[in-house]
This record gives structure tokens, sequence and C-alpha cells, in this order.
């Protein structure tokens, strides 16, 4: 067995996240840090809250919706922008079967220092590969982008998302190190913060390679 983790580390600074000193051996007796999160920093899970389109919180939903047997869609080297369609799966096309899910190794994780790529030019999934993956009961979507569709269009980003979250799929964002991966098929997990009507959080996601 072979495990590859998938996670963003977080740092004090990064977008979405800061640590201040809370406690410290010299005052206290022991070290502990206050942490500032946004819900949707580094690699993260989404939730229905997110986009309205339902009232199961992250801490509401089962824990087995957060981990499926996965087939790696290759995308290494995408144009900035590109729509994302069923026709660009490949092989994975023919080969998934109901429950499973797909990663997206598209190389994107390395321009998160890059905003204006990382963040205003991502590759994502159209509103037909969105539907493609409702018909054939995808159970995660996992991409390396910080969204699966264009943040900068709201109607886009809201309808595929809603599309997606009403349909009960588990959508990772922000993953890395997909790169890492030598199987065609890997059993994913990622394990969101168990919070009440949260609309999303960080996870630890990793890749487990038989």
């Amino acid at each position: 067995m072979r495990v590859i983790d998938l996670t963003r580390t977080l740092r004090d600074g990064m977008n979405g996240f800061s640590m201040s000193a809370s406690k410290t051996i010299e005052n206290d007796g022991w070290n502990a840090v206050m942490l500032s999160i946004y819900s949707h920093a580094g690699t993260h899970v989404d939730a229905p809250p997110h986009f309205n389109a339902g009232t199961a919180g992250i801490g509401d939903i089962p824990v087995e919706h957060f981990m499926a047997d996965c087939r790696i869609v290759d995308l290494q080297g995408i144009a900035p922008r590109y729509v994302i369609s069923p026709d660009d799966l490949g092989d994975v096309r023919n080969k998934i079967s109901p429950g499973e899910g797909l990663l997206f190794r598209t190389g994107w994780s390395k321009y998160y220092d890059e905003p204006e790529i990382f963040r205003n030019a991502l590759p994502r999934l159209g509103d037909e590969l969105a539907g493609w993956c409702i018909a054939k009961k995808i159970s995660i979507l996992g991409v390396e982008p910080p969204s699966i569709a264009d943040v900068n269009n709201i109607p886009e980003v809201t309808i595929i998302h809603t599309l997606l979250l009403k349909a009960g799929i588990t959508i990772v964002e922000g993953l890395v190190n997909l790169d890492q991966i030598r199987a065609e098929r890997v059993r994913f997990i990622a394990l969101p913060l168990k919070i009440e009507g949260g609309d999303g959080s960080p996870c630890r996601a990793v890749a487990i390679e038989d």
C-alpha cells in the first residue's frame, strides 16, 4: 500500500488562514495558537449551503461520502480557462462505474502563488460534464484549482456547484501532488472538519494505491 498526501499545507499568512499565539509555555504551561480559517481555504470540501443547494451542512454529511474509489483523469498541460467536457475523459469515460469518483490531474496546483492564473484563469468543468457526472452517478469530484467553475462568473459557478451538490456529489477543491499518483484508480479520502451547518471546510485528502 502506498499513501499520497494530496493536501496543501496551511501556513500562517496564506490566503484564508492565519495563526496567533493563544497560550505559551512561559505564561501558561503549554503552547497553543488561535486559528482563523476561511471555510474554503487550501484543500477543502464544499457543502450544499455554500450555494443554497440544500440544508445539510458539512457536519451533517455522512462520513462515507468523503471517500470513494476514484479514477485519475490526466489533463496535464491543460490550457487556461479550458472548459472540460466528457470527451476529455479519454478511456476513463468507458471505465467509470456508478459510485466511483474522478480526480482531475491538471498540474494547476503549481500556480498557487500566481493568483492571476491559479484563481482567475482556471480550467473548469462545463455544464455538459456536470450533467454527465450526475447521470453516471459519480460520487466525488476532485480538482487542483480552488474551484470547479469560474469564480469570476457568478452565474456559472452557481449553476455548476448547485447541480453537483443537489445530486449529492462531493466536491473537493485545491488538491496537490496528483502528479505523484502512479495508478489509474485509487482509494481517495478527504475528511473535513465536522462543523455544524458548515458551508465547507478544509480537509486532509489522501490517495491510497494498492
